[in-house]
């Protein structure tokens, strides 16, 4: 492992387990065995290094929810592959998810926050054109679109924030519950 690659692991450690604003440069550096200057070099700052953290772990979070979002009139079918490919991707890293869920919900004029939340502004417009375009099939969602996506999206959240307390590290969430859980949204829709 280089040191890019080191420095970045060590701050998703130190992130995950203390929060963003309360880990200094010198600490990741210590923990990454590099010195500050190496990390300046890599990443110009504490939110250079960040910015680089949550765009090499979520960019492909984004594209792959991206893809299972192809909506092919199947409502129940994409949803189920949205829900699957959030589930398996915070599953196989949930430091870097609760890192992702922390921030986001952070103080608005945070630094962390204006970090994160382009990529969570792209994954919601991801949602949202899932569901515009499945308004002709489900009729009843025409002009509340954005107010799906963001039900779907705070589910997911929710059920993932709790999967990440109760599951064993490493474990994934079987097809039974990712298929109750779209149901359960389902049920909502067409209620």
């Amino acid at each position: 492992m280089d040191n890019k690659e080191k420095i970045l692991r060590c701050a998703l450690d130190l992130f995950y387990a203390k929060g963003y604003d309360a880990v200094g440069v010198q600490e990741i550096a210590e923990k990454a065995g590099v010195t500050k200057p190496t990390l300046y070099y890599y990443f110009g700052s504490k939110y250079g290094l960040l910015e680089t953290l949550l765009n090499t772990e979520l960019s492909h979070v984004n594209e792959a929810v991206r893809e299972a979002a192809e909506y092919h009139g199947d409502v129940p079918a994409t949803l189920y592959r949205m829900a699957s490919k959030m589930l398996d991707l915070a599953s196989a890293n949930r430091k870097m998810y609760m890192l992702m869920m922390a921030l986001f919900y952070s103080a608005k004029e945070n630094e962390a926050y204006r970090a994160i939340r382009p990529l969570m502004t792209e994954l919601y417009g991801i949602v949202v054109h899932f569901f515009e375009e499945a308004t002709p099939q489900l009729g009843n969602i025409r002009g509340r679109q954005e107010q799906f996506a963001i039900g779907f999206l705070g589910t997911m959240n929710q059920y993932i924030l709790r999967m990440c307390d109760s599951l064993k590290e490493g474990a994934m969430v079987d097809d039974e519950r990712k298929k109750s859980l779209v149901d359960q949204f389902m049920y909502g829709i067409n209620s």
